[in-house]
């Protein structure tokens, strides 16, 4: 399917649903036999808790790209081909607000095509277009959910059988593992005519290996350059100039940067900095792969406190061993100086899960639930076929299921209702469920605001910068833009936080505490668990001593029960749902307790600061910033970059002439023989002595020995400590006023920082207006 690469983040931007003259049309031509890119990722989504397989009018998405999914699967299970027609823009901003979807048979081709030298088209091209009407329109609404507008399900031609469905453009996919053995075989010099036999044996017939093999010939060409030769090097050139112009940028390679090089790991300062503030959970992706290469390149991710990705570290993975994930996992946590996150998002891969568990032992990791449902779309694909509701069902049971025992319950149905209990890897991923299956990771903090929703820092920081065509050449250049876009992001979402304020829809001081503690899009997410306790009632079940149970019920949904736990002395409360513990945010359930039971504002202990306005405070940046400028100066690497700097400048200075030139030698000669002694010592400097000009050193011990090695008197000692004690209070005073000082001024450059960015944003305003 082609359609026009976009960024999908609907973080902070206007939303102009006016489809008149302040709106765009965007028409996408195609070229009917243009390949489909194998190595683009596909992903089939349904509906969370819709059954119903078909589009229809009113029928909503999280986001555009889910839509385009859902369309997709929808037309394989149908039997035809989809691309996109048509989008439009808003004029406002230039956001794509509307999209259609069409059958790829919609419309007539245009003939584009050039006659040879004898009047003839040299390679006619058959006709594809037969002006097919079935349609799938969406647009974007107000709340940032997309909504089926129109919807035609007629098609004026044939449809093709489930059996040769794997031919259509839209559903050709050369998938992780098939090209994991496309590379073994072709390595071991089979041509694409053997690897496909071996693909169709493999996967039990050609319409379950999911792509043709002009798209196998298309892979393999793309992937048979695999020495690296100097592109490597441009990558560290780069990482070593980063680090030459901040200390605090942090990059490690696993093996000699000369000569044998595994893996490369890098984070810049901000990069540390975010950690700091916004490391309490991860997300480590390795599914972003270079063309021609296809390495992986592994960001490490989080949540900022505007629900935004946020950029923890980079990886380029030569290795995929079980060795160089212990090593990058232990280089992760030496550059964020020894922090473990409290949870960890993973692929599911059996290594990964190997080195988390010895390098993050306390560290709750999971499976992406979303790549697993994309690698069911290969494992189940005969399911689906044979089965038509099948995938609902199985998304549905994991996705909305309310506690252990009724997803186990509803799993064993679904799999002796569809006679599966001896499918392998259903019973793999069973046996892994308590690490992607929602409902037993409710008790930990993933910062995600709703448990069936997808994280937008999965697989997304670097979405438009960073694909299967770039090049190391490349990357550099698209790292850098990637970082100042999601920078310019973080602005805006400041800008809007600070400078606009939010409709209060109640008259609760508890509505009015959050939103002018939290940021906007959290506020948002707290003022509709607020709004919707109106909805809700709570019922007192059990009172023992300070713990009192309630039974939560939705007026019309009696028969779904919430139970929430208060101890009324403490406003302490915790629920069934236990969504303050996965996101960070009170649910409706606590909430309405809270209401009827007069609690009016927010206890301060439910109020995270990494969802507050005031995430990033100067006392934190202050912390955190000793730790990255001791853990940099505990780098070889660092060390080594910041003498050799130093030394370059007595070279330069002692060139130009010959009595400077004798100046620095005597200079650089005094300080080799200071090296020297100070090397003899064990690492101690000579201390001089300020009254008789005599230099002593410390012993292991701590005690004082002075020049002529022989130990001083006890009135010699206690004159001594009282001397060094009294200098050394100076010191400690001195120092306290410059930490004050430095405190005040770090606090100053924050707000200077924020306030010179909204200046910016708000002459950015002013020129788009």
């Amino acid at each position: 399917m082609e359609y026009e690469p976009l960024n999908m983040d609907n973080d902070g931007f206007e939303i102009d649903l006016a489809l008149g003259d302040d709106a765009v049309d965007i028409v996408h031509p195609v070229d009917d036999d243009e390949m489909v890119d194998s190595s683009a990722s596909r992903e089939y989504y349904i509906p969370e808790g819709d059954s119903n397989l078909e589009p229809y009018e009113g029928m909503e998405f999280e986001s555009e790209e889910a839509a385009k999914s859902f369309y997709n699967s929808y037309a394989r299970r149908v039997g035809f081909s989809t691309r996109v027609s048509m989008s439009r823009r808003s004029r406002r901003d230039g956001a794509i607000i509307q999209r259609s979807f069409v059958c790829a048979k919609e419309g007539f081709r245009v003939d584009r095509e050039k006659p040879g030298s004898d009047g003839k088209v040299k390679r006619p091209r058959a006709v594809t277009r037969v002006g097919c009407k079935a349609i799938m329109a969406v647009k974007i609404q107000n709340s940032g959910k997309w909504v089926v507008s129109s919807f035609e399900k007629e098609h004026n031609h044939e449809l093709v059988p489930p059996d040769k469905v794997h031919c259509l453009r839209s559903h050709r996919h050369v998938s992780g593992a098939a090209k994991a053995l496309i590379d073994t075989l072709q390595g071991a010099g089979i041509g694409p005519s053997g690897i496909m036999s071996a693909l169709i044996k493999e996967y039990g017939g050609i319409s379950n290996v999911g792509f043709t093999e002009r798209d196998c010939r298309n892979y393999m060409r793309s992937s048979r350059q695999r020495t690296l030769g100097g592109d490597t090097q441009i990558l560290l050139d780069y990482l070593k100039q980063m680090q030459a112009e901040n200390p605090s940028f942090f990059y490690a390679v696993q093996g000699d940067e000369e000569q044998y090089m595994s893996n490369i790991f890098w984070a810049d300062a901000k990069a540390r900095m975010n950690y700091a503030f916004f490391g309490d959970t991860v997300t480590f992706d390795t599914t972003f792969r270079t063309n021609r290469y296809r390495l992986p390149f592994a960001p490490f991710t989080g949540v900022n406190h505007h629900g935004q990705p946020v950029l923890f570290g980079c990886a380029l993975l030569i290795n995929e061993s079980d060795a160089s994930f212990m090593w990058l996992f232990k280089t992760f946590l030496t550059a964020m100086s020894g922090q473990p996150p409290v949870s960890i998002t993973t692929d599911h891969d059996r290594v990964i899960r190997s080195a988390i568990t010895q390098v993050l032992p306390g560290t709750r990791y999971r499976f992406c639930k979303w790549h697993i449902f994309k690698e069911a779309q290969e494992k189940l694909s005969q399911v689906f076929l044979q089965h038509p509701h099948f995938e609902a069902e199985f998304h549905m049971y994991v996705n909305l299921t309310e506690s252990i025992e009724e997803f186990q319950s509803c799993w064993m149905a679904l799999i002796d209702r569809y006679d599966l209990r001896e499918h392998e890897w259903l019973q793999s991923i069973y046996a892994d469920r308590r690490q992607w299956v929602p409902v037993y990771l409710r008790d930990t903090f993933f910062a995600e605001m709703s448990i069936t929703q997808r994280s937008d820092s999965i697989n997304s920081y670097f979405d438009g910068y960073v694909n299967a065509s770039t090049t190391l050449q490349l990357f550099a250049k698209q790292y850098e833009k990637a970082l100042e876009h999601r920078f310019e992001k973080e602005v805006k979402a400041d800008y809007e936080t600070m400078n606009t304020t939010p409709v209060l829809k109640t008259p609760s001081p508890m509505e009015k505490q959050a939103a002018e503690l939290y940021t906007r899009k959290l506020f948002i997410k707290f003022q509709e668990e607020l709004v919707e306790t109106l909805t809700f009632s709570a019922t007192k079940t059990d009172d023992e001593g300070p713990m009192t149970t309630y039974r939560v019920t939705k007026f019309d949904e009696d028969h779904k029960a919430y139970f929430v736990s208060l101890n009324a002395l403490e406003m302490r409360a915790t629920c069934s749902c236990q969504m303050f513990e996965f996101s960070g945010l009170l649910c409706r359930h606590v909430l309405t307790v809270f209401r009827v039971t007069n609690v009016l504002t927010l206890p301060s202990h439910y109020i995270l600061k990494r969802w507050t306005r005031n995430a990033k405070s100067g006392v934190i940046l202050e912390e955190r910033s000793s730790d990255l400028l001791i853990s940099c100066r505990e780098s070889a690497t660092v060390r080594y970059n910041n003498l050799r700097h130093e030394a370059l400048k007595y070279v330069e200075e002692g060139a130009k002439s010959m009595d400077i030139y004798t100046v620095a030698m005597e200079c650089l000669q005094e300080a080799a023989k200071t090296v020297a002694l100070a090397k003899k010592n064990g690492g101690r400097l000579p201390i001089a002595n300020g009254s008789s000009g005599a230099e002593g050193v410390t012993d292991g011990s701590g005690a004082l020995q002075w020049g002529s090695g022989e130990p001083l008197s006890g009135d010699e000692k206690d004159k001594k400590i009282q001397e060094l004690s009294r200098e050394l209070n100076r010191a400690s005073r001195r120092c306290e006023v410059y930490r004050a000082n430095l405190l005040t001024v770090l606090k100053d450059i924050e707000e200077q920082k924020l306030q010179l960015s909204v200046k910016v944003q708000n002459i950015k305003i002013g020129m788009k207006e």
